[in-house]
């Protein structure tokens, strides 16, 4: 199969190995191809930043997504980093989480012909961790009106994003020989027990109002804790709490309820990703469907760096399978991933015309 520029560029980014924190190669790559185009590039510690500049006042149009990969990982039937392309899908580690994304927003920059205002397209590094580069990149950009966050969606646009807050449990006891605890006058509480009566009550909140696309606040046990030997009370019983929220429901507020339940201590360990949606009336969205008239908007379950973006009218949008990122089956197809350039293309276009 003969390739497109823009396959090429996908491919040979999956190619390049790029997990967080081991991003240099590719960036490199991608600011040379970038400037190979007669692009204006940046490339720093934060992002691979390209700039298509009008000269004229305007509105700021992003075009966001991210250079690192989660590892490899076992289970694959093919080599993950070899970009090896049949029957028009290209296979591997980032081939869709988000490489196509970044190469499409890349390819898309060529394209673009704007009047006013100017394009940039990012490539960040760390998304995958807590490290993520998107916070520092956007602080050297200044306004940002619009974004389109590069995520495999399938190029429906996702106009609303569930938050991710994780929480800690800790329930204290006092240790004590199983055999003895049914004869002592007053025997020490059972963390566990009390855990389990916790949890289970945890499961009878109800989060209203409910939003209109991501439905209720969602909070999920995802790691219980306890006891060392089966003839021994512990004295500590430790649960992680996956919480996924919603606009309208303030991290605060769920911490509040929660520990109204909990007889234990209740800790935040991390509650950076705050959900988000498109604002109503859309100029941004409106512009995506105009481009793409058989794109469906719906509601993501995955976090993402929108995040960051929360305050801007965005979209989060790319080619791929979400549900294919971090296995052995990541693929994307390739006529996707053109489709994807020329719909980013438009967009920018229109945006800045």
């Amino acid at each position: 199969m003969t390739l497109s520029s823009t396959g090429r560029l996908l491919r040979d980014l999956v190619r390049t190995p790029s997990v967080s924190g081991s991003e240099a190669e590719a960036a490199q790559h991608l600011a040379d191809w970038a400037r190979g185009q007669g692009l204006a590039v940046v490339l720093d510690e934060s992002a691979v930043r390209i700039v298509v500049d009008s000269g004229t006042p305007g509105p700021t149009l992003l075009l966001a997504s991210h250079l690192d990969t989660v590892p490899a990982g076992e289970g694959w039937d093919r080599d993950p980093l070899a970009g090896d392309v049949e029957d028009g899908v290209l296979w591997g580690r980032g081939a869709s989480d988000a490489k196509a994304s970044v190469a499409a927003m890349a390819a898309a920059a060529v394209q673009t012909r704007a009047r006013r205002g100017r394009l940039v397209v990012l490539a960040t590094y760390g998304e995958e961790t807590a490290a993520t580069t998107m916070p520092a990149a956007l602080s050297r950009l200044g306004r940002v009106d619009h974004a389109i966050v590069g995520e495999p969606t399938s190029l429906d646009p996702a106009v609303a994003q569930r938050g991710l807050l994780v929480l800690r449990l800790t329930w204290s006891g006092r240790a004590c020989h199983a055999g003895w605890a049914a004869t002592l006058p007053d025997p020490p509480e059972n963390p566990i027990v009390v855990a389990a009566e916790d949890l289970t009550a945890l499961g009878a909140l109800r989060w209203d109002p409910a939003h209109p696309e991501l439905g209720r606040v969602s909070v999920t046990p995802t790691v219980l804790r306890a006891g060392e030997a089966h003839n021994a009370i512990p004295s500590r019983c430790d649960a992680v709490l996956d919480v996924r929220t919603i606009p309208g429901h303030a991290n605060d507020d769920i911490l509040a309820a929660i520990r109204r339940v909990v007889r234990g201590s209740v800790e935040p360990t991390s509650q950076r990703f705050l959900p988000c949606e498109t604002p109503a009336g859309s100029r941004l969205l409106a512009a995506v469907r105009r481009a793409r008239p058989a794109s469906r908007p719906f509601a993501s379950p995955t976090a993402s760096d929108w995040v960051f973006l929360r305050h801007v009218d965005a979209v989060k949008l790319g080619p791929g399978d979400s549900r294919l990122s971090h296995t052995a089956e990541e693929r994307v197809p390739l006529d996707a991933v053109d489709e994807a350039e020329r719909l980013y293309a438009a967009v920018a276009t229109e945006i800045l015309s």
